[in-house]
């Protein structure tokens, strides 16, 4: 079993390109980045040398990769981390404070109204984290 460990990135050494694409990472000159021959994307080696970063202003957020000798691996980012206490958080609120306020409403047509809002409101966070992460 290959070991997961990430090693320090060789600006001088060939790499396949982190996409999944048949591509081959070459140095760009006088620089710290990296372009794919392939898809023409560029990544900027970080400070520490062990991830390197893609370049891109349409994407909410960085883009990050580890080697591990053989393969690139997704580094965790912070909002991947803390994406799920959020999403729990705001269920919990929803159950617990929006959901027993409908149930006080008079009409039942009303109370339908408001526990479908919930549900929705409640689906939203799953639906973007799937939007964000999907491959």
């Amino acid at each position: 079993m290959q070991s997961r460990k990430p090693q320090k990135i060789d600006l001088n050494t060939d790499y396949p390109c982190p996409c999944r694409r048949q591509g081959r990472l070459i140095p760009i000159v006088l620089t710290d980045a990296m372009g794919c021959d392939r898809c023409q994307k560029i990544f900027v080696v970080e400070e520490n040398g062990y991830a390197i970063e893609q370049l891109a202003t349409n994407y909410p957020h960085k883009q990050t990769w580890r080697w591990v000798g053989n393969r690139w691996i997704t580094a965790q980012s912070y909002l991947k981390q803390s994406y799920l206490p959020i999403a729990l958080g705001a269920i919990v609120i929803l159950l617990f404070v929006w959901l027993p306020s409908a149930l006080h409403v008079p009409s039942g047509a009303n109370f339908l109204i408001w526990a479908m809002i919930a549900v929705i409101v409640a689906i939203i966070p799953a639906f973007i984290h799937w939007l964000t992460y999907r491959r």
